[in-house]
């Protein structure tokens, strides 16, 4: 396996959490901390698509040293796209409970893909039926 990718569609977070940039800074480096990564810098957290109210909100980018941790944060409902990738293992229970215990979601749709792109057995998709 090359990577471990954790993607999660959260619905109706706490809105006063997901519209705080300082906030969403501590959260995703508490988020580093307990799936044991290590940051490479600060977060960036940045306020996005101020055109169309139904989709801003803020953006959160934080490099680990074995890949990224992104999400985007809506102001209007609270809902949040969460992903975590890295190459080392991570436990991604511990990651749903730090989203479920900190920004006290409605609800979380967990998506998981094992990233490895040296399991293709052939490049030659014109003898695939």
């Amino acid at each position: 396996m090359w990577g471990q990718h954790l993607a999660l569609d959260v619905r109706a977070c706490d809105r006063d959490k997901v519209t705080d940039a300082a906030v969403l800074r501590a959260w995703v480096t508490e988020l580093v901390n307990r799936i044991g990564m290590r940051a490479y810098g600060a977060p960036l957290v940045e306020h996005f698509a101020n055109h169309d109210t139904k989709v801003s909100g803020f953006s959160v980018v934080q490099l680990i040293e074995t890949s990224n941790i992104c999400g985007h944060f809506v102001d209007s409902n609270g809902d949040a796209y969460i992903d975590v990738f890295s190459c080392a293992p991570f436990d991604r229970d511990v990651v749903v409970a730090f989203v479920e215990a900190t920004l006290r979601p409605e609800a979380i749709i967990v998506h998981e893909l094992i990233r490895d792109a040296r399991s293709v057995i052939s490049s030659d998709a014109s003898n695939a039926d």
